[in-house]
Parts: structure tokens; C-alpha cells; sequence
């Protein structure tokens, strides 16, 4: 019984707390509907389809509105226009990092995707700096690419044009293109620390963006308290952690302070030479998370956009088929394709972007926080307050992309069939927080799926218009349905 009653009484002071910081803050935010004691707005979002919800509170409330995912309140951007106002006009007040309870316990606020500020400021500048010297987006990187897309290309030729799940092969060219980057080290496809890494990263993505991890990002207590996937998806991180651990003892037992080979040699020789300033960011910790950060936004988005691709190029043959025409033209069968092939092959790069613009593989990206208090289109938004980017909007807009639910690479041509730029797309988000990474996955994504296609006809097991392109979840992430095809060699 005295249980009972403390349990009514912390929930009683619960319920006042958020009634009185609720009145306290309607009137400063912008409007939106009327939030549940506790719960917040959760009743009212499709958590399986968070975009499908948003759309349809924009069109009651507006383009800049306010939703509560338990108690906290998180400012929802929709549209263009006020996303390119948020994150560009006043970039530098929106570039925080929203708070992911997840992320949080797993990483300790350090690393470059989920930091604020000094910690995020130094260790992405200093990552940036590393990755341009070490020849990211120049010809170097390409080279790395094409070779990487000729083992990918055996190593499909070897399924003997069997039917087969392209998920891990799919996965292993990025991988190891970015391995390359970080620990100077390609794997071969079979070894066991390069299955384990793929298997892992593929399952966190998977899991990161069901209903059950944005419950427990809404109600952290979950996390401590409860048995879920959650704790799956923190033991892999560990076991991810484990791994980039064992790659930097054995760069540090060979480290050559004058002769950096990759970027934990860059940062090991950082590490030493701020060893004495006890406010340094650059520390074990940190470079653990770093890398982690570029293993997991590096081959997980690449990968899972490239198998979305392939099962695209599935359910619409003749896009294929014009895609391949067009390679054959320019390219042909006897060299690999390079960067410089993009200008003249206007329909495979269209197919390229259509590809990420339709599957828009982070619908709201990740939680953005404004750094300080902010008078924004007559709304005062405080200090910390979570911002939620609905990318979704911008990818799908109906003016700018007309039937935008339809794929098809003409969204990216103009009327004399040339590429032709848009301003929305924003698949890797922008402002000060867009992917680091994007020259190099906008190169990969190129040279990967043009190196597949010069070199196999893709055969469905089904009637194309059997197939489903519809993601399993989409949260965080969108996860695309399971499927198998057949890579025949030409």
C-alpha cells in the first residue's frame, strides 16, 4: 500500500510539473496540438511513419510547430523555405545536437555526429582537415572506388547468377573504401571481423529505426529498465567498439609521428601533441567515437542506398534499361567508369540522385537543438530546445518535384534532357551539420552503381510490379523490404 501511494504521488508531481512547464512555454513556441500529461503528443504520431504525421500537422498548424514526445517540446521545421532559413540563414543557432537517450548512454556525448560544442566544432574541423589531406573527393579516393567496384564486380560474378541476397556484398565495397580511409586496410569479403562489422552496423540500423527505439528515446527510462532491442543494439556498439579498439593498438605500436599512414595516425600524433593540455578533445575516448561515427554514417547509408537502388532499378526495367544504354555509350564494356564520365551521362547521374530523393533514407535526419534563445518567424524558441528537420518535406515537394512519389529520373532532367541541379535536394541534410562525409558517398554511389550495371543485368525473381519498394521502418532510417535477385553477367 505504501508502495501504491509513493507511486500516485511522484506520478501526481509528474503530471504538475509538465502542466505548469507546459503554460510556462505555450505562450514563447510555436503553436501545435494540445499535448497528453506524460505522453505528450505520441498518441497523435504515426511512430512507425513519423513523415506521414508531420505532413499532416503542417497543414493545420504551419511550417514551423510545436510537438511533445513525452514531456520534452521539439520544434518541427517543414518546407523548404523555412528549413533553408533555419539551417543556412541562421546556421550556427541551429547546429546543435539534439539529445537521442540512446546515443547518449552508448557514446557519452563524444565523436562528431552525436557531440555540441567544443567537442563537436574541433573533432569535425580536424576530421575534415584529415580527410581532404588524405585525398577524399580527389582523384586518389577514386582510384580506390574503381578498384574497390572491380572486386565488388568478382565477387558478384561468384553467385553464379543464382539468385542471392545482395545485402552484405553490397555492404562490403563501402566498408571497405572507408577501412581504406581509416585504418589504411581493405578486408577480404569473407573475413570475420569485416562480416561481424557489416552484420552489426546493418542490425543497428535496422533496429535504430523501429517504434520501439523512438519509445525509448521519448521515455529514457525504458532504456535502464526495461528488456528490448535496445540492449541488442547497445551490445553491438561495444562489440563495434571492441574492434576499432584492437585497430588503434596496432596503429600505435607502429605509429611513425612524422609519417601519418590514415586518419587514426592523424589523430594519434593530435593526441600527442596536446598530451599536456587537460582541456585537449582529442582523447582515446574520443577518437573511438570518431571512428565509429565514420564506420557507421560511411558504409551503413552508402550500402543501404545502394541496395535500395538495385531493387528500384528491379521494379522499373526500362529505367535500367536506358541507364545501361547510356553506359554502354559512353563508358562501354573495356574500362571502368570515372568521375569525369558524370558530365556525359546526364540520365545516370538524374538515376543517381532520383535514387536518394525517393528513398529519402533519413526523413527527419537527426535532432537538431538551437544553441542559443532565438526570435524565429515570430516565435521565440529558447536555448536547447530540440528542433526536429522534416527532409522528407523537402525531397518530396510536390512543386519542386512534380509527383513526387513517383521514381522517376526525369525530376533531375530538363526539357533537352540535361541534369539539371535542385536546391532541394538535401539528402544529406545541410547547414553547418550536413554529412561530412557527402563528397565521398556522392562519388561511391556513382562509380558503385555504374561500375554493377556496366557489368550484369539485374534479373528479378518476380513481375516488377509485384515488387513492394516500401520500407519496412522508417524512423531514424528507412530500412528497405528484404529481396533477392539475379546478377547476370553481359
Amino acid at each position: 500500500m505504501a508502495l501504491f501511494m509513493e507511486l500516485v504521488i511522484c506520478l501526481s508531481f509528474l503530471i504538475l510539473l509538465f502542466l505548469w512547464n507546459g503554460s510556462s512555454t505555450k505562450r514563447k513556441l510555436p503553436p501545435g496540438p494540445t499535448p497528453l500529461p506524460i505522453l505528450g503528443n505520441i498518441l497523435q504520431i504515426d511512430t512507425n511513419n513519423i513523415s506521414k504525421s508531420l505532413s499532416k500537422f503542417a497543414e493545420e498548424y504551419g511550417p514551423v510547430f510545436t510537438l511533445h514526445f513525452g514531456m520534452k517540446p521539439t520544434v518541427v521545421l517543414y518546407g523548404y523555405e523555412v528549413i533553408k532559413e533555419a539551417l543556412i540563414e541562421n546556421g550556427e543557432v541551429f547546429s546543435g545536437r539534439g539529445h537521442i537517450p540512446l546515443f547518449d548512454k552508448a557514446l557519452k556525448g563524444s565523436g562528431i555526429v552525436f557531440s555540441n560544442g567544443e567537442t563537436w566544432k574541433q573533432t569535425r574541423h580536424f576530421s575534415l582537415m584529415v580527410l581532404r589531406n588524405m585525398g577524399v573527393g580527389k582523384r586518389t579516393t577514386e582510384d580506390r572506388i574503381q578498384e574497390e567496384a572491380l572486386c565488388l564486380v568478382e565477387a558478384l560474378k561468384k553467385t553464379n547468377a543464382s539468385p542471392c541476397d545482395p545485402t552484405f556484398l553490397l555492404g562490403c565495397a563501402p566498408s571497405n573504401v572507408i577501412c581504406s580511409i581509416v585504418f589504411q586496410n581493405r578486408f577480404e569479403y569473407n573475413d570475420n571481423k569485416l562480416i561481424m562489422l557489416l552484420n552489426t552496423l546493418h542490425e543497428n540500423f535496422r533496429i535504430s529505426s523501429t517504434s520501439w527505439i523512438q519509445l525509448c528515446n521519448i521515455f529514457p527510462f525504458f532504456l535502464h529498465y526495461f528488456p528490448g532491442s535496445h540492449n541488442q543494439l547497445l551490445k553491438n556498439i561495444e562489440e563495434e567498439k571492441k574492434f576499432i579498439v584492437d585497430q588503434i593498438k596496432e596503429h600505435q605500436e607502429t605509429l611513425d609521428l612524422n609519417n601519418p599512414r590514415d586518419f587514426i595516425d592523424y589523430f594519434l600524433i593530435k593526441m600527442q601533441q596536446e598530451k599536456h593540455d587537460k582541456k585537449s578533445e582529442f582523447t582515446m575516448d574520443n577518437l573511438i567515437v570518431t571512428i565509429w561515427d565514420v564506420l557507421s554514417a560511411g558504409i551503413e547509408t552508402t550500402s543501404t542506398t545502394l541496395r535500395y537502388a538495385i531493387l528500384l532499378l528491379l521494379k522499373h526495367p526500362e529505367v535500367t534499361a536506358k541507364a545501361q544504354e547510356e553506359i554502354q555509350r559512353v563508358v562501354g564494356r573495356h574500362r571502368s567508369p570515372c568521375m569525369q564520365d558524370r558530365s556525359r551521362m546526364p540520365y545516370v547521374d538524374a538515376l543517381v540522385h532520383e535514387v536518394q530523393r525517393f528513398i529519402d533514407l533519413g526523413p527527419n535526419g537527426l535532432p537538431h537543438a538551437v544553441t542559443q534563445n532565438i526570435n524565429f518567424r515570430g516565435f521565440h524558441i529558447p536555448k536547447g530546445t530540440s528542433i526536429l528537420v522534416s527532409l522528407t518535406s523537402v525531397l518530396h515537394d510536390g512543386k519542386e518535384f512534380p509527383e513526387p512519389k513517383k521514381f522517376d529520373p526525369g525530376h533531375f532532367l530538363d526539357k533537352s534532357n540535361n541534369f539539371k541541379k535542385s536546391d532541394y535536394f538535401m539528402a544529406f541534410s545541410s547547414g553547418k551539420r550536413v554529412c561530412l562525409g557527402e563528397g565521398l558517398a556522392r562519388m561511391e554511389l556513382f562509380l558503385f552503381l555504374t561500375t554493377i550495371l556496366q557489368h550484369f543485368t539485374l534479373k528479378s525473381l518476380v513481375d516488377p510490379k509485384d515488387i513492394d519498394t516500401t520500407p519496412v521502418h522508417s524512423a531514424i532510417g528507412a530500412v528497405p523490404p528484404f529481396f533477392e535477385l539475379c546478377f547476370i553477367p553481359v
